[in-house]
């Protein structure tokens, strides 16, 4: 009896340790998936952005609504410039081009939490839903899960473990951005995962009680509450895009040649330009990701158009080798 009461106890341990760790740890530990803003997977960055204020303490509205920032501190690269949300605030942010649905993730939201001193696996985090739109009316939210505990509320002087957060905007400090993978989305109706050209996101109130904001499996999401101040609820700082639609990718090749392939996603073909002296016996090859060369084709001039009407839609890459050689890689997307 002893021994199986051992056992019982030791697989309820397992089962409360792994509810506890199931996600990827905060910035700067090992596991971690957070995207630092000087990343060069970002390749642009939300041009525009409309914020509609939540209440600074959604208990209170007499209180009036979160005021810290401007829209404007949504645009461009991150900086630690935010605009506060508020409770169940919301952003709505747009892009120069869509975003598609490429290798890996897609997109990443930046707030401003911070550690904390005693423990770099906790941080101070306002969180908050993402949710994608391919024509800007309707939209799609990424499944969350919280797995914090909500017997007790987080407030100002609590942190918050990251590997208990999945898929929510703000799991990780200031400078780093949460990723967002448009696969996970696949399917949906309504929702073109190659072309996204909206991006909301809407601030989760942490309350444990009366205002409680649920997760996709029905968790309360436990967050600091309540955060009764202008500055209050999720803090935007920026949305950064790793796979844009129409992005020209120019890479050095030698000091005095680059290679630019446009356009990448491509439907029908792809334009290789080099600009500068080409190295002798240039020439590209198309592979699949599992290296099965599909064309190769030499680069006798530096304009060269590369059919790829005949191949599946998927991820491809594109391999410039010269007579010494020398080789440089791109990934192509063929819608």
């Amino acid at each position: 009896m002893y021994i199986m009461k051992a056992f019982i106890f030791l697989l309820l341990g397992l089962v409360c340790y792994s509810a506890q760790a199931q996600y990827a740890s905060q910035a700067g530990l090992p596991g971690s998936t957070a995207i630092s803003a000087t990343s060069s997977l970002f390749e642009s960055w939300a041009t525009q952005c409309t914020i509609y204020r939540g209440c600074m303490n959604i208990a209170e509205p007499s209180l009036g609504l979160a005021s810290a920032g401007d829209s404007m501190a949504a645009i461009g690269p991150a900086d630690g410039l935010t605009v506060s949300l508020g409770d169940s605030g919301i952003a709505v942010v747009t892009f120069a081009n869509p975003i598609f649905n490429g290798p890996g993730p897609d997109l990443a939201v930046f707030e401003n939490g911070f550690l904390n001193p005693s423990n770099d696996s906790q941080a101070f985090l306002e969180l908050g839903f993402v949710e994608v739109s391919s024509d800007g009316i309707n939209y799609t939210r990424f499944p969350a899960t919280s797995l914090t505990p909500d017997n007790v509320q987080i407030d100002n002087d609590s942190y918050i473990y990251a590997n208990n957060l999945n898929n929510l905007a703000g799991s990780y400090i200031a400078m780093y951005g949460t990723p967002f993978d448009l696969d996970e989305l696949a399917g949906t109706p309504g929702l073109d995962i190659n072309n996204i050209t909206h991006v909301r996101i809407v601030d989760v109130i942490g309350d444990i009680s009366d205002h409680s904001t649920f997760d996709s499996a029905g968790r309360i999401v436990n967050d600091p509450y309540p955060t009764p101040y202008p500055s209050c609820g999720f803090d935007l700082d920026a949305v950064g895009v790793i796979n844009e639609v129409g992005f020209t990718n120019v890479k050095t090749l030698t000091d005095n040649v680059s290679v630019s392939l446009y356009p990448n996603p491509a439907t029908d073909k792809v334009t290789i330009e080099i600009k500068g002296t080409r190295p002798e016996g240039l020439s590209a090859t198309l592979t699949t990701l599992t290296g099965t060369v599909v064309r190769e084709v030499p680069l006798a001039q530096n304009l060269t158009e590369l059919s790829v009407i005949q191949y599946p839609a998927g991820m491809y890459y594109l391999v410039l080798h010269d007579a010494n050689g020398n080789k440089w890689i791109e990934k192509v997307i063929k819608r």
